[in-house]
């Protein structure tokens, strides 16, 4: 097990968002936690990478205790995280991103290289040169997923990826990821697109008001009509 989320509860300010939130993800594993927008998606995300700091509960990441620490120590222990509005160097070019981001990989893995994000995203290579600002939303989204991987991470967290991109911008996107998986990538993946992400993952959990309510194979939720219809339908 690579990643364990046990009993989090998180605040912004008065506000409780998250009530006992519990995962766990295992090395190589590809899982979804799925859910309506505002269900606490994004902030279990940001309760992981510590940009919202638990006031109970644990996150173990590789054997260590996270909840506490800041962002940049929780990336340097091997956290990639993705955000949800991409946050790209709109003045700087597809391959300049790439290289700001480039660290060795902590552990004996291939690491990351620009090539090798390339090979990934085949759409950036013909895009070296252009500025970020000069991108569509979804050229921007695979950019910065990218530029998380040159960290050579350990586990990748993905904020709603999908968010706002057009269908087939989505499918070609999902290729890209799916081709990340297939490399041994762990991956969290944090979406309101059920369809897009049952088609990536091994299994999911589905969250609402901030409570963790179902967790099973893929499997298991296409065959469970209920659940789709209550707390996955758009």
């Amino acid at each position: 097990m690579i990643l364990e989320i046990n009993d989090i509860h998180s605040y912004y300010e008065t506000s409780h968002i998250l009530h006992g939130v519990s995962m766990k993800i295992d090395q190589g594993e590809a899982v979804s936690l799925l859910g309506r927008n505002g269900a606490g998606k994004s902030t279990t995300m940001k309760s992981i990478i510590g940009l919202v700091k638990p006031r109970r509960g644990s996150i173990i990441f590789k054997g260590q205790e996270i909840v506490g620490k800041e962002p940049y120590q929780i990336a340097r222990l091997g956290v990639g995280y993705v955000p949800e509005d991409r946050r790209i160097y709109y003045e700087l070019t597809v391959q300049e991103n790439l290289e700001v981001a480039a660290k060795p990989p902590l552990s004996g893995q291939e690491p990351w290289t620009a090539d090798r994000v390339y090979e990934a995203f085949p759409k950036l290579r013909s895009m070296a040169g252009r500025k970020g600002r000069q991108m569509s939303g979804g050229e921007q989204q695979m950019l910065t997923i990218g530029r998380t991987l040159m960290g050579n991470p350990d586990v990748l967290l993905l904020d709603e990826p999908s968010e706002g991109l057009a269908p087939l911008i989505v499918e070609a996107l999902g290729e890209c990821i799916k081709g990340i998986i297939a490399q041994g990538m762990t991956v969290l993946l944090a979406e309101q697109n059920s369809v897009f992400a049952l088609k990536l993952v091994h299994r999911a959990y589905v969250v609402d008001d901030g409570k963790m309510i179902w967790q099973g194979t893929v499997d298991e939720i296409a065959a469970n009509e209920e659940l789709k219809m209550k707390y996955l339908s758009v």
